[in-house]
């Protein structure tokens, strides 16, 4: 069993590796974006709810979100683990997985950080705005995005920090490099 967090900055390949560690410990990767989507197209009372604060360009509020992630865990491929992207980013949202997997009676094993410098992160996305023909992504607004990741996530960074379940890995490189280095440190911390 993995019950596991991957948190980093826009740009740092997260929702990549993601993919790559829950394919290696046979969990699902679980994404809030991911979750907006499905439950939008599959017309959920919780899309209808989420879809209103989508189209106006606002955050999910977070009991929104929460009610989505507790339905989504408790699908049968959740059951031996899971892969949560982009959830928490409050600490509010830390009380509330902590709720749902209380009621589980499971708990949350290890938080893996991607870490990365601003000028690998702005190189990156801009890279990649230029290769999706994505306008809006320029430097003053990847900047801001980094500035309101590292204002919401410190706290929560913080948060597992102190509960020493807090990994954190370099996520500058090769794509492969940096997943044998994070499945390998992943691998360290669960054996503990």
């Amino acid at each position: 069993m993995a019950r596991l967090i991957i948190m980093g900055p826009p740009g740092s390949g997260k929702g990549t590796q993601a993919e790559h560690i829950a394919r290696h410990f046979g969990i699902p990767a679980i994404s809030t974006g991911e979750l907006f989507r499905t439950h939008v197209r599959d017309k959920t009372e919780l899309g209808a709810e989420a879809s209103g604060y989508m189209d106006r360009g606002d955050f999910v509020p977070d009991h929104v979100t929460t009610a989505m992630l507790r339905v989504r865990l408790e699908e049968a491929d959740a059951a031996a683990g899971f892969l949560l992207d982009g959830y928490p980013r409050t600490v509010i949202q830390i009380g509330a997985l902590d709720e749902i997997l209380a009621d589980r009676q499971q708990t949350l094993e290890v938080v893996l950080e991607l870490n990365a410098s601003d000028d690998e992160l702005l190189s990156r996305m801009l890279r990649r705005a230029q290769e999706q023909g994505r306008a809006d992504d320029t430097e003053p607004v990847i900047q801001r995005r980094l500035e309101l990741y590292r204002d919401q996530t410190q706290p929560v960074l913080k948060a597992y920090s102190n509960r020493g379940i807090l990994l954190s890995v370099d996520g500058t490189g090769e794509r492969q490099t940096i997943t044998k280095a994070a499945i390998a440190a992943l691998e360290d911390a669960l054996a503990v």
